[in-house]
């Protein structure tokens, strides 16, 4: 065969091969970049789904948490009224007849009140989760650090306004930064998305590389997906679940809360009016009894369903978990103590 047509037939062989591992490159970066853009969106659908369900979640915290540090807070007036009753009993007798009930002291309630009317200072204009963290680590818990020592030295309890509630954050986060605490930054992102680890995955990949190399890239990308998916579901299943839990225990402190406004009132018709101005335990009737007595039960129980953790931790290992043990114990006591007053 003549030379030249060797090499026409060689060419035209090399055309046609270059011709084809083009059309497969093309095909190839079409192909990633369908994955890709595939990825992309489900990523970022899965990142909107976890936005949306945080946010349903927090505002149901947030709700809990301002019922219950408002809550505390109003128990000031309770704790005013019974002090004024000569020879009352002491708070251990009344809460001995129902034994589900957690002892504690009127100090204790001083301490939570005073705490909690600092903490409600500080809600106005706070950030989405900010109440809700209280409820998640127990509103009392963060009500008696606010009359503990700011980070100066100087008792929380003696400050006002702005210094209060910073001070006030920073006890919750643990303390201030520089005695080793987490400071205010922790303290009002309990429960944040910052928190929860999921970020965008996809992009920044350059498609003038190969063929080969993008698919490569765009499957590790799709792998990155499924895993951020995953991470995803199981923090939406718990913010769902927290989500349930809160609501339902909103309702159940909403009814507590009622009750005891019911019996606060009665309470001070026999103390301001009945009685006044010198009450006398020894002076009210066996009914009179019973419904101070009535009263210390449902203060007990608001201040106990306050004390609860609706989350527990996973020690970094993972999701956080719904408190299931301590809530439906504290859902419990609230509906047993309920109906013991006849309401």
């Amino acid at each position: 065969m003549p030379l030249p047509l060797i090499l026409g037939i060689a060419a035209a062989v090399a055309g046609a091969t270059g011709v084809g591992l083009g059309i497969k490159g093309a095909v190839d970066m079409a192909d990633a970049n369908d994955t890709l853009n595939k990825a992309k969106k489900r990523d970022e659908e899965n990142l909107k789904r976890h936005k949306n369900t945080e946010t349903r979640t927090l505002k149901i915290m947030d709700e809990l948490g301002a019922s219950e540090i408002n809550a505390l807070k109003d128990l000031d007036k309770f704790s005013k009224l019974f002090e004024k009753i000569h020879n009352k009993p002491k708070f251990e007798k009344i809460l001995g007849t129902n034994v589900k009930i957690a002892p504690f002291t009127p100090n204790e309630l001083n301490n939570a009140s005073v705490g909690a009317a600092v903490l409600a200072g500080g809600l106005g204009g706070a950030a989405l989760g900010t109440a809700g963290g209280f409820a998640a680590a127990s509103a009392t818990t963060a009500a008696v650090m606010a009359l503990g020592t700011a980070s100066t030295g100087t008792a929380i309890s003696t400050l006002s306004g702005v210094a209060a509630t910073n001070a006030t954050l920073a006890a919750l986060g643990g303390g201030s930064i520089a005695a080793g605490g987490g400071g205010m930054a922790l303290g009002t992102t309990i429960l944040g998305a910052s928190t929860l680890g999921v970020g965008l995955l996809v992009g920044g990949i350059i498609f003038s590389l190969s063929g080969s190399s993008i698919s490569d890239k765009a499957d590790k990308a799709h792998r990155q997906m499924l895993e951020n998916e995953k991470k995803v579901n199981a923090i939406c299943k718990f913010l769902e679940e927290l989500r349930t839990s809160a609501n339902m225990y909103l309702n159940i402190f909403r009814r507590v809360v009622t009750i005891y406004d019911y019996h606060l009132s009665r309470m001070r018709n026999i103390i301001e009016v009945a009685h006044s101005p010198n009450p006398n335990w020894n002076d009210f009737s066996t009914e009179e009894k019973k419904t101070i007595e009535n009263t210390v039960l449902i203060v007990g129980v608001i201040y106990n369903m306050c004390k609860v953790k609706l989350v527990s931790s996973n020690g970094g290992n993972g999701v956080n978990k719904v408190n299931y043990e301590d809530i439906n114990k504290a859902t419990s006591m609230a509906n047993d103590t309920m109906a013991s007053v006849n309401l």
